[in-house]
């Protein structure tokens, strides 16, 4: 670069370079930073003698008295003095401002390339999250929202009428709950009545959600109703299996039952 420059003064303005303050603070950052056998007390000397006017330096001197990697001098035929790229990059700096003015333009050309990939990058993964989102909370639903009960569950004739609210809420009676999970024990919840609310190998509506139990209470209000309008047992287990499949879909997605639900 020097020699694109000036021919024949090509040594002249390399070590006019290297006796500026600028450049002795560069090339020995640069070596602080990647030579761990760099000098660093005769590195000080040079930069606290730089920008004198008695004060010179070669590639040469440098490197005999720093240690210096980052700058390589060979003499001879086919000799010169070559750099690291970052120290030539700094160089090319200080004797073309063209070089550069394009350096650093292209450096926030870049950059604002770089950015503007990280910024589609980040709207890729805020969407796929939205959208893994959805799939969570659909999955929550498809197993919160009671099923329609088919005909051959709503003719059958339950003994108790706290199954016939399991039956519209869960899909299922306290036994058949505990015939399917075992192994789960009960939440503390018993009745002196001996009915399909307790048990002592666990309860189906101990694990159930803060949705599930508000659903639960309001059927019990209406199946008391409907018990005293003398509506037969299978009907009424339709019209509270509706109920609740109505009351759960507007639940599920109800911010304050949310938050009752993790204790705020």
């Amino acid at each position: 670069m020097a020699r694109y420059r000036d021919t024949d003064r090509t040594n002249y303005i390399i070590q006019n370079w290297m006796r500026t303050r600028s450049a002795i603070e560069f090339c020995g950052l640069w070596e602080q930073l990647n030579n761990p056998n760099f000098k660093s007390i005769e590195f000080d000397a040079f930069k606290n003698e730089s920008g004198s006017n008695s004060f010179a330096l070669t590639p040469q001197k440098w490197i005999e008295s720093t240690n210096a990697v980052g700058i390589i001098s060979k003499s001879g035929r086919y000799g010169g003095t070559f750099a690291h790229r970052d120290i030539a990059f700094e160089f090319a700096s200080w004797i073309s401002a063209e070089f550069k003015f394009y350096l650093i333009h292209e450096f926030q050309r870049l950059k604002e390339q770089e950015s503007n990939r990280q910024q589609i990058e980040w709207n890729f993964q805020r969407t796929l999250a939205k959208v893994n989102y959805k799939i969570h909370t659909d999955a929550i639903k498809e197993n919160l929202i009671p099923q329609v009960l088919d005909k051959k569950q709503t003719s059958l004739v339950y003994a108790s009428e706290a199954d016939v609210l399991n039956m519209a809420l869960f899909g299922m009676t306290a036994k058949q709950w505990r015939d399917t999970n075992p192994n789960e024990k009960g939440g503390g919840l018993s009745s002196s009545k001996g009915d399909a609310l307790s048990s002592s190998k666990g309860n189906i509506r101990d694990y159930a959600t803060i949705q599930q139990l508000v659903v639960l209470s309001n059927l019990e209000s209406i199946n008391a109703m409907l018990i005293a309008q003398d509506m037969p047992q299978s009907e009424r287990l339709i019209q509270l299996n509706n109920i609740a499949i109505t009351q759960m879909k507007s639940l599920v997605d109800n911010q304050h039952i949310k938050k009752l639900g993790n204790g705020e």
